[in-house]
């Protein structure tokens, strides 16, 4: 699983290659909508009016006939409303794949680290508790979500930004953080649903898009986590994933 991280994310870093594993289960449903079903009425058939019987006369009774039913006009029938067409279901797009996006710079509290293939996600999560251990700390809430910026790799591991954007400086930063702006410019969007060890499916695909588009990277690539990774089962995590285009 490792070896093909390397494999793959070479094509993004070419400094280093990525030992890293990645696998998307891209989702997307598409409701059905279903037929309203076709309205429905009853037209009710009168009954024939009774005639009165003919009046007596001298001349010979003629044959008899059968004397039509008498009695009241029948009420119609009630008449059935047509049904009621049903609602639509909402319609769920597939997750993005390739999207063409422009990144815009946010104010980031950051931290580098390092980290090996190995134990990866677990790094990376503890550098996230590190950044919001400070904020909470200072009262300064997060106004964006939490972002993983790989800067380089190699076959035993990564060096790596954890950001968290917000909207004011916070003080007393120990010398590993810093304040600074996250990347910018046009990019690729891909999305990633479940573990961050399950990742191989999602980066081999995105390395074989932009083969197929001859399309060229910058070297390095970003990881937004929608979901908060302190608090989310591994295997729900939802990732946007970030490919800075040249």
């Amino acid at each position: 699983m490792k070896s093909f991280r390397r494999l793959a994310l070479a094509a993004l870093i070419p400094a280093a290659a990525m030992s890293f594993g990645l696998s998307a289960r891209l989702t997307g449903a598409s409701a059905q909508t279903p037929s309203p079903a076709p309205a429905v009425s009853a037209s009710p058939s009168p009954a024939p009016s009774a005639s009165p019987p003919p009046a007596a006369s001298a001349s010979p009774a003629p044959a008899a006939t059968p004397s039509p039913a008498a009695g009241a006009s029948p009420s119609p029938s009630p008449t059935v409303p047509p049904a009621a067409a049903a609602s639509p279901a909402p319609v769920q797009t597939a997750d993005p794949f390739g999207q063409e996006t422009t990144l815009e710079a946010k104010k980031v509290v950051m931290v580098k680290g390092t980290a090996n293939w190995d134990s990866a996600f677990d790094t990376l999560v503890d550098a996230f508790k590190a950044l919001n251990t400070l904020l909470d700390k200072q009262g300064i809430k997060p106004s964006g979500n939490q972002m993983i910026v790989y800067t380089s790799t190699d076959d035993t591991g990564f060096t790596f930004l954890a950001e968290i954007p917000v909207e004011q400086d916070p003080k007393n930063l120990p010398k590993d953080m810093s304040v600074g702006k996250s990347p910018e410019g046009k990019a690729l969007k891909f999305v990633h649903r479940g573990s961050y060890d399950n990742m191989d499916n999602t980066y081999e695909a995105i390395t074989n898009h932009l083969d197929d588009k001859k399309l060229e990277a910058k070297d390095t690539f970003i990881e937004e986590y929608l979901t908060d990774p302190l608090k989310t089962a591994e295997d729900k995590l939802v990732i946007n994933v970030y490919v800075p285009l040249k």
